[in-house]
């Protein structure tokens, strides 16, 4: 794996040399850990000029070793700071201005006012560029080593929400059952979740996001959940709707077919070159033509990975096109206020139709069951 960092690091070595950048303070965690196979807690990444033979970690303090942090690629130099509550990107501009280094490409959108003064202090003349999105951009198409960390993710995802399908429901409240939910993430071998567990009940079924309340379940509820493991970093997302207790009734029926039906065209429309805003398109029009429009979120899916909404946005104004081995969700979902409603929520790999067509991660049933 340490090659797999190195190349990483040169990659984006030689687009920095291209816009005149002589070296690369990296300093969002995700990014971080990217590049150098672990981010303990406060680390920043400093890029060297040509080689690489300069590249340095340095952290806050000494790494606890815990395993969510990943572990760092020992080709690396590892400095910690000498004095306690230090700034790492102050230190690694203090070893660039002693460096005789004029240039610094930055991450802009995470450096703060208070850090850029602090760096400003130490290396008057260091003059700073944009980053721009550079790593995020690296990180949109993931090697197959990514894609199997993804690929387990989803299988606890899985493990975890068919567990809770097979246990009581009724009585229980929404707060309890997304607790259950990510204990038992950690269980089957997540780091933990990969973000908030969603569980919605009733008339907070269906809602994007939705934080769990103290609403009990009660028999004839929808009851939706959203969940995700993070397992070594890369974390994946599935979210099912189901009916409690008694056969759905029938405006449950029709407003679950209708979202499965988005979702399978949202689904299918996955494929390397397909605009990422026609896969939108493929899943809305179909509750536009249900006269659900307003009922949709500004996306229908986005990419996954090291962060849990990563580019590509699936989404009627986004830019771009698919490629292969880019992991996306596809998660169309309409709520109606004050009765509920359903999200169907998968984790995907765009694969080309010579390799069998999208690659289905998170395979709990989309059957609308009853519990």
């Amino acid at each position: 794996m340490s090659e797999v960092f190195a190349v990483r690091r040169n990659h984006l070595r030689d687009r920095c040399a291209a816009t005149g950048s002589e070296a690369a303070l990296v300093s969002r965690p995700a990014n971080v850990r990217y590049l150098a196979g672990g981010a303990p807690p406060g680390a920043v990444l400093l890029l060297g000029g040509a080689g690489g033979g300069d590249d340095v970690l340095l952290c806050p303090r000494t790494p606890g070793g815990d395993p969510a942090d990943g572990r760092p690629d020992e080709s690396l130099r590892l400095t910690v700071l000498s004095t306690p509550g230090g700034d790492p990107a102050v230190a690694a501009a203090d070893l660039l201005a002693a460096a005789g280094t004029g240039s610094l490409a930055v991450e802009e959108n995470h450096l703060t006012v208070a850090r850029h003064r602090a760096m400003g202090s130490v290396a008057p003349r260091l003059r700073l560029d944009g980053l721009a999105g550079a790593v995020e951009q690296q990180r949109i198409i993931k090697d197959e080593e990514e894609i199997s960390c993804l690929r387990t993710a989803a299988e606890i995802a899985d493990q975890a929400l068919g567990e809770l399908l097979e246990s009581i429901l009724v009585g229980r409240t929404e707060r309890h059952l997304a607790l259950e939910l990510e204990r038992r993430l950690v269980d089957h071998g997540a780091d933990g979740p990969a973000f908030a567990t969603s569980v919605g009940t009733g008339p907070n079924s269906g809602r994007g996001k939705h934080r769990p309340s103290d609403r009990r379940v009660e028999e004839g509820d929808f009851l939706s959940v959203c969940l995700g493991a993070n397992y070594r970093g890369y974390r994946c997302e599935v979210g099912r709707t189901f009916v409690i207790g008694t056969a759905p009734a029938d405006w449950q029926i029709e407003l679950y077919d209708l979202v499965f039906a988005a979702q399978r065209a949202g689904r299918e429309a996955l494929a390397p070159g397909t605009a990422c805003r026609d896969v939108d398109r493929a899943a809305r029009q179909v509750v536009d033509a249900a006269g659900h429009a307003e009922a949709l979120a500004e996306t229908t899916g986005h990419g996954v990975g090291l962060e849990i909404d990563e580019d590509p946005q699936l989404a009627p104004a986004a830019m771009g096109k698919l490629d292969a081995c880019v992991p996306v969700t596809v998660e169309p979902g309409v709520h109606l206020p004050g009765r509920g409603g359903v999200r169907i929520d998968d984790t995907l790999v765009v694969r080309p139709e010579a390799d069998g067509g999208p690659e289905l991660l998170t395979i709990t049933t989309k059957e609308l069951l009853a519990l």
